[in-house]
């Protein structure tokens, strides 16, 4: 029992009762049967070192020594020895492999502590001609807070749609997460000295990873995706903003979020959605007590959710 408590093996605690030195790391061991000798690790250097295997993978240069009669070790062997003389390294012109570090990962517990923004194309009726949506949303209540159409994308309109939204929320130098890719008016210098005067903390996508910003990008579809989008293009500027301020009405007020419990974002943005869900779930609970034979598990779960988070971090898996 003492063993286990210290993760110690009985064949460890009987080795410790004849020698206190670990022998392990200096013990002379013998040499297996099967390993290469100088000469062949030589012979597959050589061989790989050949004009016609020069730029061949052990798994292509196997095969066709076997296919001239000639057998000398696995493909594992080959890219063993390779590797011991440093001579494997990456091929072709793609890029290396790289590693990619874990998003930030933000919370929010309720209203105005992290937004998420972005700029997308809306179509005209010219071709190549486009017009630009600049949305800001609230991740936990899924609230567009602030949204504008502009012909160009510039940082300076960035930064007064950011002031204008902080004044409308009334959280103004409140500690606040501010969420973009990597786009040139996100990134840009007017924008970030807007933020610093507003005391918001910006956060950005890594690079290349275009989901790091699920939200905004989520809600993107759902704008592009309802029925009666103009798929033909709008006629003029004008046009574009009415169509996107009567989208932000049906989203913020009537739009039924499956993300926050099919309350409107208005509803969860005020904090109506406790009660909203509370009577919702004794409305079942009633309606399982009157007739239980219909109901072969608990009543739905209308539980509300408190915490809402940006890139949570993923769990790993051991295989």
């Amino acid at each position: 029992m003492a063993l286990k408590e210290v993760n110690l093996s009985l064949r460890t605690w009987r080795r410790w009762q004849k020698s206190s030195e670990d022998r392990r790391t200096t013990v002379i061991r013998p040499t297996p049967v099967n390993r290469l000798s100088i000469e062949e690790e030589q012979q597959i250097l050589e061989i790989c070192h050949q004009p016609r295997y020069a730029e061949l993978p052990p798994s292509q240069i196997v095969p066709r020594l076997a296919d001239q009669g000639i057998y000398i070790a696995s493909e594992s062997t080959f890219y063993r020895v390779l590797r011991r003389h440093g001579e494997i390294h990456h091929r072709g012109r793609q890029h290396k492999p790289r590693n990619i570090k874990p998003p930030t990962t933000f919370k929010a517990h309720t209203s105005c502590q992290v937004w998420s923004w972005d700029i997308t194309w809306l179509p005209s009726k010219v071709r190549g001609r486009w017009y630009y949506l600049y949305l800001i949303e609230d991740i936990f209540s899924r609230k567009i807070t602030g949204a504008e159409v502009h012909e160009v994308e510039s940082g300076e309109l960035a930064a007064e749609l950011v002031h204008r939204t902080v004044l409308r929320e009334q959280c103004y130098r409140q500690p606040l997460i501010l969420h973009a890719d990597n786009g040139a008016a996100m990134k840009s210098q007017t924008l970030q000295v807007k933020l610093t005067d507003l005391n918001i903390s910006p956060s950005h996508s890594r690079p290349r990873v275009s989901n790091d910003n699920a939200y905004v990008e989520s809600l993107f579809k759902t704008l592009k995706y309802v029925p009666y989008w103009p798929s033909s293009g709008f006629e003029s500027l004008d046009q574009a903003r009415v169509w996107v301020d009567g989208f932000i009405h049906w989203y913020n007020e009537e739009h039924r979020h499956s993300g926050i419990s099919y309350v409107t974002p208005s509803q969860r943005h005020k904090g109506e959605d406790i009660g909203l869900l509370a009577q919702r779930s004794e409305v079942y609970r009633i309606a399982r007590e009157a007739k239980p034979e219909r109901w072969s598990k608990q009543i739905r779960n209308w539980h509300r959710k408190d915490v809402v988070m940006l890139n949570p971090e993923r769990l790993k898996i051991a295989a």
